[in-house]
């Protein structure tokens, strides 16, 4: 067992006395504050996602690497140096450690908070949606290390699916042969961050926080390896169609192809195209179902703290 005092992990005041007390805790990613958005924008954002958590019962831990250390929880004055910080990681299992021992300022994405959130003892991740297969990954084998990583540390992770930009039959066939559970909150189809249906149907539904909960602790019962991910489909009023949202994702996946862009620079060129195309109905989506993931992850992480 990992010893915990020998571990690189600061908790924030407000996240010890959690610990300390027992109370229910959410973790939350920070490359959405980083790479999602332009400051000051990106730091609201995180304050009115860390906000969602606390009005729903539950504690916030942003999660963030910076001189040497994973830190577990952001105070106000860290929040607002690491939404105006520059040359920032963009931090995955690969690269965390290097991170850590070069003394780097890195942001975690769904893999990287995933480890993290596991070493502190928190079992409930609030992000807006995973990575996946990216479409031709038959020749470029480009696939996220977000579906690994669900598929290896267990965690509960609360998205809005998995990005539309993305090839969704492929990737809900790797969660699959990873045996990952995959759960469409409160309805049946698995939604497609910006529309609340992919057009393709979820392995599991289930309706309320309580069961996902117990679906938790029944895969540590059983020893099953990996986490969950609860799939939330952004609410209605804030959704752009699939049949309107597609025709830009077409465009945008033609543009970065002509412009040669690879690896990780194609989601943010993506999301930041798409912002373009929509006149920015895909940004304020994109914070309205966070918002909203932020609010079942609390519910599901109290849930947890509930007696069995």
């Amino acid at each position: 067992m990992t010893d915990l005092a020998a571990l690189p992990l600061t908790f924030s005041p407000e996240v010890a006395k959690a610990r300390a007390e027992g109370s229910a805790i959410v973790a939350l990613e920070s490359t959405i504050i980083t790479h999602g958005m332009p400051f000051p924008q990106n730091v609201e954002t995180a304050q009115r996602v860390e906000s969602e958590v606390r009005a729903h019962g539950a504690i916030p831990a942003t999660i963030a690497i910076m001189n040497h250390r994973i830190h577990i929880g952001l105070t106000g004055a860290e929040l607002q140096a690491l939404g105006q910080a520059t040359n920032v990681a963009k931090l995955s299992r690969a690269d965390l450690a290097a991170c850590l021992a070069t003394g780097g300022t890195g942001a975690t994405t769904v893999a990287a908070t995933m480890i993290c959130a596991h070493l502190a003892g928190i079992p409930v991740f609030a992000t807006g949606g995973i990575g996946g297969v990216h479409r031709g990954a038959e020749t470029s084998f480009d696939i996220s290390a977000d579906l690994r990583e669900l598929a290896e540390t267990p965690v509960t992770v609360v998205a809005a699916g998995a990005k539309a930009i993305l090839d969704l039959p492929k990737t809900l066939e790797y969660l699959e042969t990873m045996g990952v559970p995959v759960i469409a909150y409160g309805q049946d189809d698995f939604p497609a961050f910006w529309s609340r249906s992919s057009g393709l149907k979820a392995p599991l539904r289930m309706d309320r926080a309580a069961d996902i909960a117990a679906a938790h602790r029944m895969r540590s019962l059983l020893g099953l390896p990996g986490g969950q991910l609860v799939a939330n489909p952004i609410p209605v009023e804030a959704e752009i169609s699939r049949a309107e949202i597609m025709p830009h994702i077409e465009t945008a996946l033609s543009e970065a192809a002509a412009a040669g862009i690879a690896a990780k620079a194609v989601t943010p060129f993506l999301l930041s195209r798409l912002f373009e195309l929509t006149d920015g109905r895909s940004l304020a989506a994109n914070i309205a179902l966070v918002l909203s993931n932020a609010r079942l992850a609390a519910a599901i992480a109290s849930a947890l703290r509930d007696p069995v």
